[in-house]
């Protein structure tokens, strides 16, 4: 998990170079969210042991880019308010809201697939992320998924990496508005 994580994180790293405040913050913590997203067949497999399996539809760009429109709509339409509030720094119409919700949950949803593409074939079935375009598995067997000291070291490289971000690309005089509360 601390591996999908870190992917999430790298994947949302460009936010910082677009936004600089609140907006940034919300973009991240909406594409880790979704960079578990995938994972979603770990449970449905229990419910539906013959027609899903793991690294099935759910790690596909279809399913990653459809459950980005779903979830968009639903923080647009429910939390736009919300989100204009926190940020406070511009006005943000639903419209706003959806596309950046979209693009982190998008982002997030990839960097799952993607990661997976790099260490599925150690302890799981083959990835097939362009299904029903192409058929067929993609993966590199770069790394062994269970590798705690590679997760967690990524993990930590990420975390930094967004503090530096956040802390050179952020003036000195909107710093404050960083924090989440």
């Amino acid at each position: 998990m601390s591996g999908h994580l870190a992917f999430g994180l790298l994947f949302a790293l460009p936010a910082w170079l677009r936004w600089n405040d609140r907006r940034s913050v919300g973009f991240v913590i909406l594409a880790v969210v979704a960079s578990l997203i995938p994972d979603i067949d770990l449970w449905l497999v229990a419910a539906f042991p013959n027609q899903v399996h793991h690294h099935g539809v759910t790690h596909t760009v279809l399913f990653v880019t459809s459950a980005s429109v779903v979830g968009a709509a639903i923080v647009a339409g429910v939390f736009t308010d919300q989100l204009d509030e926190w940020v406070g720094t511009e006005r943000l119409d639903r419209r706003q809201v959806f596309l950046s919700s979209f693009l982190a949950f998008f982002a997030g949803g990839l960097s799952h697939v993607f990661a997976d593409m790099l260490s599925a074939p150690d302890i799981s079935t083959p990835i097939e992320p362009l299904w029903p375009l192409v058929d067929g598995s993609w993966g590199i067997d770069l790394v062994w998924y269970n590798n705690w000291w590679i997760n967690f070291g990524f993990f930590a490289a990420m975390v930094v990496a967004h503090v530096v971000a956040a802390y050179a690309l952020t003036p000195p005089e909107r710093r404050r508005r960083l924090s989440p509360f």
